[in-house]
């Protein structure tokens, strides 16, 4: 009677110690949730803590997604023996240390078609109970494991392992490989004891002082930054991050190109553009517009032009009457050329002569004194001339 009060009382105590929702037959833990990059691996983890030593005998791995959700087994484990099932062949495996109720998922080389909701279950030994606990998974693009730099650039090459558990990586390890020279070189070590990088005993070989760690190991972030990259550096770079016996490895090719020159900027040819809708209607809008507001602007002008015309000949004439205001009149007269005689005396001792203007007059007779012929020529008759 005692030993079955305190099993029932055990069943009770347990989900409320560990924040358990309590269930005749399960205990479910809080669904975590878990962000990879395509490509990389995900560490799910399910662990039962018990105060007693009891032996799993069962661990099922099963993933639903999409609307409506549909199940499928992912992984499932027992009588010591662990099958990946469908697609996740290949890709899934148990790494927890079932002797400590530990049936952690390591899922590798992770998928788009991967995300989802993941749920463990853990059946032990002669009980009733199903430990249950969920994970949801959420998958990112994958990162670029192809980079190309310049020579004298820098380049950061990530290394992430992403886990639910607590778990902290006990190492980093990287290596270079170039591609003329399978040998792999060390690029760096750390060692969270150390709290240093470690690389070559002597001097680090050719990446001294041009690597350095920059990720947080406190997130199992191995990410490293190399400095100065040169054309040596051309190869394939391998992260290995290890978590006691459990090892993430990725592998990131570096293409290194020559530095371009700097180049003068030239205009550069603009292409013409198909035109859209939107564009279309706008410029056939503009014609329009310009089609109905042509005669008014013609009027316009032609306004403005007579104006301008009639200030002109207003000013032109304005222009006229005060010039004729501001000269007198002046009168032409005739000039009457007279005859004369023009006598100039030498001084004394010269010869005086006398200088005539003459002039061409009508012959006239000589007229005598007295002579009777003189009246009649008085009168206008003709007479006969006569010369002296």
């Amino acid at each position: 009677m005692e030993s079955s009060m305190f099993c029932l009382l055990k069943l009770i105590l347990i989900p409320v110690l560990l924040d358990y929702p309590f269930s005749p037959n399960d205990l479910i833990v809080s669904s975590l949730e878990l962000t990879v990059h395509e490509g990389d691996s995900a560490l799910m983890g399910c662990v039962f803590q018990s105060t007693e030593e009891k032996r799993v005998t069962k661990v099922d791995w099963m993933v639903s997604s999409g609307k409506p959700a549909k199940e499928d087994y992912v992984l499932y484990y027992y009588a010591n023996l662990s099958v990946p099932v469908g697609r996740f062949q290949n890709r899934a495996s148990l790494v927890g240390d079932i002797l400590r109720n530990d049936g952690s998922l390591l899922l590798q080389n992770v998928e788009e078609a991967d995300q989802g909701t993941y749920t463990c279950e853990i059946r032990l030994e002669k009980e009733s109970l199903v430990f249950k606990k969920g994970v949801v998974l959420h998958v990112l693009p994958e990162e670029p494991k192809e980079l190309t730099v310049h020579v004298g650039d820098s380049t950061r090459m990530g290394c992430v392992f992403q886990s639910t558990e607590e778990k902290r990586m006990t190492k980093v390890d990287w290596t270079f490989s170039s591609e003329e020279h399978a040998k792999e070189e060390i690029v760096l070590r750390y060692h969270p004891k150390l709290s240093i990088p470690l690389g070559y005993p002597q001097n680090w070989g050719r990446f001294q002082n041009r690597v350095n760690l920059v990720g947080d190991t406190s997130r199992n972030d191995g990410s490293i930054l190399l400095q100065g990259v040169k054309e040596s550096d051309r190869g394939r770079y391998t992260c290995s991050i290890h978590l006691g016996n459990l090892t993430f490895r990725k592998t990131i090719v570096l293409h290194v190109i020559p530095k371009e020159p700097q180049r003068l900027v030239t205009p550069v040819t603009v292409r013409p553009e198909i035109l859209g809708g939107n564009h279309l209607v706008i410029i056939v809008g503009i014609v329009c517009t310009t089609i109905l507001l042509l005669p008014v602007l013609i009027l316009i002008v032609k306004k403005t032009h007579r104006n301008k015309s009639s200030d002109t000949s207003t000013a032109l004439v304005k222009s006229l009457e005060n010039t004729k205001k501001a000269l007198p009149e002046k009168h032409i007269y005739s000039s009457i050329s007279t005859r004369e005689v023009i006598e100039e005396e030498e001084p004394s001792g010269k010869s005086e002569a006398t200088y005539m203007t003459m002039h061409p007059v009508r012959p006239s007779l000589r007229l005598v004194p007295n002579n009777p012929l003189e009246k009649n020529s008085a009168g206008g008759m003709p007479t006969t001339e006569q010369a002296v």
